[in-house]
């Protein structure tokens, strides 16, 4: 007898923001409403995003979780804290894990401070945010089918899960996609990004070796493209030439769909990508 996929696909959403948590925009709106779409389709779905700066814990009934919480990972050979909090929204019966740290989100909003100006550790940052998600998951003893990746800043998570963390039981199997959406730090102003990134066998020598320079403006969105199974427009005419480098290099993608078929058209693309 056939299995039915779409009843047991596990999607891990790797999410950049959500409202209610943050103000509404295209971004934000889809990341609280497709895992919610998922779940009710039959998807088991667990979400994690940062704990952005400008999130009101008690408004919104942040809390930490402390069996998860207490590790330190190490970027640079510097150790930074990693605090797990959890919330819920009800009406979805979904929890919502938030990665933090004092360092990289405590009193710091997005991409650009209350000036406007880029952060110049954001690569370093979205280093700490995937690496995070990863560990977590691995403690949750949860392994997905596929991971979606929204946003900046979870744009290194498919380079760490196909070197780093290829040989994890928790994620051997998944399948990594990545939605394209319009913000995108410069990376040639990073500070440090080949030293920051490396951990295990995720190395600048990996990166170049798939033909990626670092220190190019665009190299971060290349490393998330280059090493993801899929791409996905997450918004409309969103990085089209990152849609035409996943094209050039065989990766299947998606546009853009309606959004009356948003949920099913990605719960389609998944699917195609499980086999």
């Amino acid at each position: 007898m056939k299995t039915n996929k779409t009843m047991s696909k596990k999607v891990l959403f790797i999410t950049q923001e959500m409202v209610p948590y943050v103000s509404e925009r295209t971004i934000s709106i889809d990341g609280r409403k497709l895992p919610q779409a998922l779940q009710e389709q039959g998807c088991e779905i667990r979400t994690f995003m940062p704990r952005w700066g400008t999130i009101n814990e008690r408004r919104n009934q942040l809390h930490e979780v402390i069996r998860l919480s207490g590790m330190n990972i190490i970027i640079d050979d510097t150790d930074h804290p990693l605090i797990i909090k959890v919330a819920s929204i009800q009406a979805a019966r979904m929890q919502v894990y938030f990665i933090d740290n004092d360092d990289y989100f405590h009193k710091r909003r997005m991409m650009v401070d209350e000036n406007g100006i880029p952060y110049p550790d954001n690569i370093e940052r979205a280093i700490f945010y995937a690496r995070g998600v990863l560990e977590t998951v691995k403690k949750l003893r949860w392994c997905p089918d596929v991971i979606y990746c929204q946003g900046w800043v979870s744009a290194i998570v498919p380079f760490y899960i196909k070197t780093a963390f290829c040989e994890e039981p928790a994620f051997d199997h998944a399948k990594v996609v990545t939605a394209l959406y319009n913000d995108m730090p410069d990376s040639s102003t990073a500070e440090r990004f080949a030293e920051c990134l490396q951990f295990r066998s995720a190395t600048p020598e990996a990166a170049q070796a798939a033909g990626i320079e670092l220190a190019a403006p665009d190299s971060l969105m290349r490393l998330a493209v280059t090493f993801s199974d899929g791409i996905i427009e997450g918004e409309s005419g969103a990085m089209p030439e990152m849609m035409e480098l996943a094209k050039a290099k065989g990766i299947p993608t998606l546009t853009t769909p309606a959004a009356e078929a948003q949920a099913t058209a990605y719960n389609a693309f998944f699917d195609s990508l499980i086999g």
